[in-house]
């Protein structure tokens, strides 16, 4: 079970739900992790709509190590950081590029567990190149090629039977996919396709859309023996005085005065769920 969060609050709410379901036996806990997604996801937080629009490598950086350090003081279970120099697609500049090296460079530094990032070529192939001298600068951590809820590079490859075995050869362990559709039960026969022609040389793990009451189809449909999840709830903020005239970034769409957090029972029920399948 991967749960990805983006704040210290969410990664503390996930280790509490993942021990919770296993006694609180921490030599259990290795087989859960959280995916620590820093850039991704424009709305889920007003800083990263921020960083969207203003993007400022420098900036970033201390963003990553600042939360990864606390993230890693306040939780014993393994965290794999997301390498993501921006929103939008996945071809990116060398001047992107340096700011993925650095990232990987400073998450490694500060204890992360394994990285999560993907890139590809204009035409829609995985981008070898950039991905081998990414992977190794990676190294010895675990690498997973990415599908993170909105913001996808397995799911938007040309081809994603030659690209499962582009990523075999790159030395990827484990490829986040939600079937390239939009949610994992959509993409289930894919995801189901990938996992029987992968068979267990990478760990094909679904993502996307996946809650309590459709989990238990995904995983006895796929074959599946991991998966990822955001399990969030609303939470209203403290803020005793509103200010309704003014939202900060671009989008409307989302409140400043409420916040998706990582819900303990949320990540508690779908873990008992995913323990009934697979034992």
């Amino acid at each position: 079970m991967e749960v990805c969060v983006d704040s210290v609050e969410s990664a503390v709410n996930a280790e509490r739900g993942v021990l919770c379901c296993v006694h609180c036996d921490v030599h259990h806990a290795s087989h859960h992790s959280l995916s620590f997604a820093d850039y991704v996801l424009v709305g889920l937080n007003y800083v990263l709509a921020y960083w969207k629009e203003e993007p400022h490598p420098a900036w970033s950086v201390s963003v990553l190590k600042g939360i990864l350090q606390v993230v890693k003081q306040s939780v014993q279970i393994p965290v794999f950081v997301m390498i993501r120099p921006r929103g939008g697609d996945f071809l990116y500049s060398d001047r992107e590029v340096e700011v993925m090296k650095a990232d990987i460079r400073l998450a490694k530094l500060y204890g992360a567990d394994g990285l999560v990032l993907g890139a590809l070529t204009e035409d829609g192939n995985i981008d070898k190149d950039l991905c081998t001298s990414l992977v190794a600068l990676c190294r010895p951590l675990p690498v997973t090629f990415h599908r993170v809820l909105l913001i996808l590079a397995f799911d938007m490859v040309h081809d994603p039977m030659a690209a499962l075995e582009t990523l075999l050869t790159l030395g990827f362990e484990r490829v986040l996919t939600s079937g390239c559709d939009s949610s994992a039960l959509e993409g289930l026969p894919l995801i189901k396709q990938l996992i029987d022609e992968a068979k267990g040389r990478i760990v094909v793990m679904p993502g996307g859309g996946i809650t309590d009451k459709n989990l238990q189809r995904i995983l006895e449909g796929s074959g599946a023996t991991e998966f990822h999840c955001s399990a969030r709830s609303s939470r209203d903020s403290g803020m005793k005085f509103r200010n309704s005239s003014v939202a900060m970034g671009a989008s409307l769409a989302h409140s400043e005065y409420s916040m998706k957090v990582t819900d303990v029972t949320k990540v508690r029920t779908l873990n008992a769920i995913a323990k009934d399948v697979l034992v």
